[in-house]
């Protein structure tokens, strides 16, 4: 059992609000993705790797609603809530054995589709996010090519995710209980500070960083 980063995630009310905050700090535009019926969301996407990418997410309109939680927090958000990056994603291949080692945090793994791909996923009862955003949702994709090889190069690659939580020894348990590897570093932070990401990502117009959207 290994993993590794897959993907980092931005959620906002709608996916115009997302990916003109993406757009607007790297320089770039982003790919269409897909719906996702079970959750009633929609994508965009952005290619950070062979095998890593960026995705905008929010719920789309005409989706009908889902008879539970929407995944990401995305339930949360208001019309006016900022753009933001909330989470990542860690690629498995053994997502059970994860979800039994630490269900009571990632959630339970969910069959989830969109389009032609399949996929297995944790999501917690609530659609919450794991410890706030900072321990990474889980993901093992069916067979086939990793979806990220099948999006246009932009020119933009991740090269490092700073995780701030004021328990990093708790998000590090995680990490190590799911055997990762990755330019994924982990900061503390003050009892009242708010956990948060940041993601450093190499664009053809320079160096940039992604956290939260400015209101």
């Amino acid at each position: 059992m290994k993993s590794t980063i897959d993907h980092l995630v931005i959620v906002a009310p709608d996916l115009d609000t997302g990916c003109a905050f993406v757009t607007d700090l790297l320089g770039v535009d982003l790919q269409p993705g897909g719906a996702h019926p079970r959750m009633g969301t929609h994508n965009r996407l952005l290619r950070l790797g062979p095998q890593l990418y960026l995705e905008v997410i929010a719920v789309a309109p005409s989706a009908k609603c889902p008879d539970r939680p929407r995944w990401f927090g995305l339930d949360q958000l208001t019309p006016n809530s900022p753009a933001r990056l909330a989470t990542w994603v860690a690629r498995t291949d053994d997502i059970h054995t994860i979800s039994d080692s630490c269900h009571d945090i990632v959630g339970v793994v969910e069959p989830m589709t969109r389009g032609t791909l399949s996929w297995q996923i944790t999501i917690p009862k609530d659609g919450g996010l794991p410890l706030a955003g900072s321990a990474p949702t889980i993901i093992q994709w069916g067979h086939g090519t990793h979806p990220a090889s099948a999006l246009q190069d932009k020119g933009c690659s991740l090269l490092a995710l700073d995780v701030f939580h004021t328990d990093p020894e708790r998000v590090n348990a995680i990490l190590t209980a799911i055997n990762f590897s990755g330019p994924v570093y982990l900061h503390a932070l003050k009892d009242a500070s708010t956990p948060h990401l940041l993601a450093h990502i190499q664009t053809p117009n320079g160096l940039k960083t992604l956290t939260i959207a400015r209101v």
